[in-house]
């Protein structure tokens, strides 16, 4: 297992539970139907030039994988609940940075989990930063006025200064 996929994920419990139901619903029921459908395309006969056969395993594939995957995001959870007076960075806070102290060049993103979005559709799915990133990181703590630097992945040493800090699904 590699250093990231040991790290933490930060839910809300709303989040949280929310995966929870949809493994629980593909593990159980999500399983008996994907079988059922194998089953009955499999008495069709011929299975080299049967569609709805191979259809049915790619579905069944899809599905083990989104099991696995969920599987591994609720055992390595962390459970918290938004900040409700964000004056500080925090996992769950949406915040606002400029780049390079230019108060025109913003990003605003979620700290978090992408798997938050479907909570607050006024964020945008791209703009999500993992606690863990290096950007989250370095503003991880910080107030709003405070300037960071940070390494990018590609090396480059970037400043940023952070302009807002606001509570998840204000």
């Amino acid at each position: 297992m590699s250093e990231n996929s040991a790290q933490a994920i930060w839910l809300t419990q709303e989040a949280y539970d929310k995966l929870k139901m949809e493994l629980d619903h593909l593990s159980g029921p999500g399983r008996a139907a994907v079988s059922a459908k194998i089953a009955a395309a499999r008495e069709e006969g011929d299975l080299s030039e049967n569609g709805g056969y191979h259809a049915a395993r790619e579905e069944q594939a899809h599905q083990e994988a989104r099991i696995r995957q969920l599987t591994d995001m609720l055992n390595r959870a962390q459970v918290g609940e938004s900040p409700a007076n964000a004056d500080e960075v925090a996992p769950g806070a949406r915040v606002t940075i400029a780049f390079d102290g230019d108060e025109s060049d913003t990003d605003t993103f979620l700290l978090g989990s992408r798997e938050l979005l479907g909570l607050d559709n006024s964020v945008d799915a791209t703009n999500v930063y993992s606690p863990q990133s290096p950007l989250g990181s370095a503003i991880l703590g910080k107030k709003t006025g405070d300037a960071v630097s940070y390494v990018a992945p590609n090396g480059r040493s970037i400043s940023v200064t952070v302009v807002k800090v606001e509570a998840f699904g204000s």
